[in-house]
């Protein structure tokens, strides 16, 4: 799944979760409703400083609109990997991708 698609369906997923019409959450995040609609129809790539407003309006992290739903397991797992990374220098933080990017192969 590429990430154009996921962070569109999680706009709107999140949009539909709080009972908001794409009127009323593109006025919230300060956008024109045709801009909204082109992203959650996946012709449009949010702008990094869309999804930040999002974020921070709604009280959620960029991780929260790349995943479709979460177990109360999954949100414990994730939440100890926040905490933890939240400590790691930025060396640590370079391993840890470099890890990642060899399992993904």
């Amino acid at each position: 799944m590429n990430y154009l698609y996921l962070i569109s369906k999680g706009i709107k997923r999140l949009r539909n979760s709080l009972g908001l019409t794409q009127d009323e959450f593109s006025s919230k995040i300060d956008m024109s409703i045709q801009g909204l609609r082109n992203i959650e129809q996946g012709k449009y790539q949010p702008t990094a400083d869309t999804i930040d407003k999002i974020c921070n309006t709604f009280h959620i992290s960029p991780f929260d609109l790349l995943i479709e739903q979460q177990s109360d397991d999954e949100i414990s797992v994730i939440t100890v990997i926040n905490k933890k990374l939240k400590t790691c220098s930025v060396e640590q933080l370079a391993k840890i991708n470099e890890i990642i990017d060899i399992i993904k192969k």
